[in-house]
């Protein structure tokens, strides 16, 4: 599927259509790029219309110099969906990308039509703000590969990274490509956003999902999420980490297919 780009001033964003049925956007994590659907996106195509695009300075769109904000990522989003003619969709954001879809439900709710937050975060505590702030520190280091390296326990299971060598070898190929500052800028609105305060006026249809043994987007912040999102729903996805979308994508395909379905 050949990609297209959205050129706005300052900002040339990457996306990529594909598939028939429902409109649904696929947003990525930090680090990450459209690639990282991938997996996923086999168990959705014949479903559904799908976006997904590479967030600003990320992937293959503008390499944005400076400090990042939500609002820069939500307003993003708005544009793109403009461009597209899309009036609304389902929504599905991994990691940063389901800080982002908090923040798109929250701040244009009538692009919402279903909302699936999926291994992100909301209502650190002090704790938990002190060892995201240690990441944060690792990736403004700026050494090439250094987050990947240190992150690998958090992120797959040691039975994931014995059995598939040649995917964590590709994940890892792909995290080097980033440019370091923006990572860093991507990055701090993961570590140092929570919108855990405004959970309660989201009025999507919600489903929280996240890995049982996901210690940055663990149980208990996505309990969180789940109680505060009126009517939501929490899948609580057994042994995994964080790194759903390529260690558990049929799992993942086959919840989100039953989940936006229904």
């Amino acid at each position: 599927m050949a990609d297209s780009f959205f050129e706005q001033p300052g900002l040339t964003t990457r996306y990529r259509l594909e598939g028939a049925g429902p409109r649904l956007v696929l947003i990525h994590g930090v680090g990450s790029s459209l690639e990282s659907w991938d997996y996923v996106v086999p168990e959705l195509g014949q479903r559904f219309h799908l976006l997904r695009y590479d967030l600003r300075g990320l992937g293959e769109s503008t390499k944005v110099a400076g400090r990042y904000e939500l609002s820069d990522f939500v307003d993003d989003f708005a544009a793109l969906m403009r461009h597209i003619n899309w009036p609304s969709c389902h929504i599905v954001g991994h990691s940063l990308g389901g800080l982002i879809a908090q923040g798109i439900a929250l701040s244009h709710p009538g692009l919402v039509d279903k909302l699936v937050l999926s291994s992100t975060v909301a209502g650190r505590n002090a704790d938990e703000i002190s060892r995201v702030k240690e990441r944060l520190r690792t990736v403004e280091g700026g050494i090439a590969g250094d987050h990947f390296r240190k992150s690998m326990d958090r992120w797959f299971t040691p039975e994931f990274r014995e059995a598939h060598p040649e995917r964590i070898a590709e994940l890892e190929r792909r995290n080097l490509t980033n440019d370091p500052k923006c990572y860093a800028a991507a990055y701090r609105v993961l570590a140092e956003t929570d919108l855990a305060d405004e959970l309660h006026r989201i009025s999507a249809h919600t489903l929280v999902t996240t890995g049982e043994h996901d210690i940055g987007s663990n149980t208990r912040m996505a309990a969180l999420m789940h109680d505060r999102i009126a009517g939501s729903k929490l899948a609580i996805l057994p042994a995994l980490r964080h790194s759903l979308l390529a260690e558990a994508p049929e799992v993942v395909g086959a919840l989100l297919v039953d989940f936006l379905s229904a």
